[in-house]
């Protein structure tokens, strides 16, 4: 099934159900008018929307409309928690030996950190950051959905729990994380609002690229329309039932929660290429002795998406150009100024 939420005047915005194709969509309004809602009573909504979306692929669903991922929001577009993973150690090996050689990290110990889950942006907005001194990065990931996950939850129980994936970038600013970092606490100004991808799916969505609690499909970047890497997500070295283990060990984990797998890293990075910038600058300075790969600066547009063994995009993508704030700012005043009668 795939999900996705129509931007509206209600914060949470408007469900609807999209085609597995991607091409037609139905308002799942009369089930739940959002995505939070429809998780909250998912036991009654998801035989509904599942009808819905069997309806839909089989061009029986009425009121059907094209469907436009321009017009969506993410797909969840707040959540009361966002935790986030760095599960493919293969990138920590590269950023340690470029820049700590002296750390040592214990790869039994899932390396996580609580996110902001209040303002998450949607697949085609504009992303406005201040500063091109603030060195900003991306870094693809998959998001597993949550449902009510009670404290102690096994490995061997936890995949049961996971309602949905979704795909995302999450936004860093280098500057501010390295200086984060050294200050030994969480991170703020280095990790602003994350931008997802339209849809929403469950597992059987994926087919057999889901298992061994792993999206093993490959997660295709582009920086300005050109191949920047299509690393895989077999090489998560902690799947997503072995972190929920390790999150619920002292505490419940509530219907909504987003837990992401962190950017996807290859060893074969000289074939796969990586998923953020860096690193991809990491590599530079390990192979040549200096970083060359520059932070993205405002008017470059990235795009992330996956495809399913069949060839199909599975999330649709996101799609989504990097803006200084007060450029931000001034288009949309002049186009509120433009829509006044």
């Amino acid at each position: 099934m795939k999900l996705a939420s129509l931007k509206s005047s209600h914060p949470d915005g408007a469900l609807i159900v999209v085609s597995r194709d991607l091409q037609r969509a139905v308002s799942a309004g009369a089930i739940a008018p959002n995505l939070r809602a429809a998780l909250d009573d998912w036991t009654h909504a998801q035989p509904a929307l599942e009808a819905l979306y069997a309806a839909l692929n089989h061009g029986d669903a009425k009121d059907t409309f094209a469907f436009d991922p321009h017009a969506c929001g993410a797909p969840l577009p707040r959540t009361h928690q966002f935790i986030d993973a760095s599960a493919f150690l293969n990138h920590g090996r590269i950023m340690t030996q470029a820049y700590h050689p002296e750390k040592k990290s214990d790869p039994k110990v899932p390396i996580l950190i609580q996110r902001q889950g209040d303002d998450f942006t949607g697949p085609h907005d504009d992303y406005p950051f201040p500063d091109e001194a603030d060195h900003c990065d991306f870094e693809g990931e998959i998001g597993a959905v949550l449902a009510d996950t009670p404290l102690g939850t096994k490995a061997a129980d936890a995949l049961g729990n996971i309602r949905l994936f979704v795909l995302f970038n999450d936004v860093s600013m280098r500057t501010h994380l390295f200086r984060e970092l050294g200050m030994g606490f969480g991170f703020i100004l280095a990790k602003p609002a994350t931008a997802f991808a339209p849809v929403a799916v469950t597992p059987d969505e994926l087919g057999d690229a889901w298992r061994d609690g792993r999206v093993q499909l490959d997660l295709h970047v582009q920086r300005n329309g050109e191949a920047f890497g299509h690393p895989n997500g077999r090489e998560m070295s902690s799947g997503f039932h072995e972190l929920i283990e390790y999150i619920a060990y002292n505490r419940n984990l509530r219907n909504g929660m987003i837990l992401g797998s962190g950017t996807f890293s290859n060893a074969d990075y000289r074939n796969t290429g990586s998923a953020c910038l860096a690193e991809q600058r990491a590599i530079e300075a390990i192979e040549t002795g200096a970083s060359t790969t520059p932070w993205l600066r405002f008017g470059e547009r990235l795009r992330f998406e996956m495809f399913g063994h069949d060839g199909q995009s599975v999330f649709g993508a996101i799609d989504h150009r990097f803006v200084q704030v007060e450029a931000q700012t001034e288009a949309h005043a002049n186009a509120q100024a433009g829509a006044q009668p």
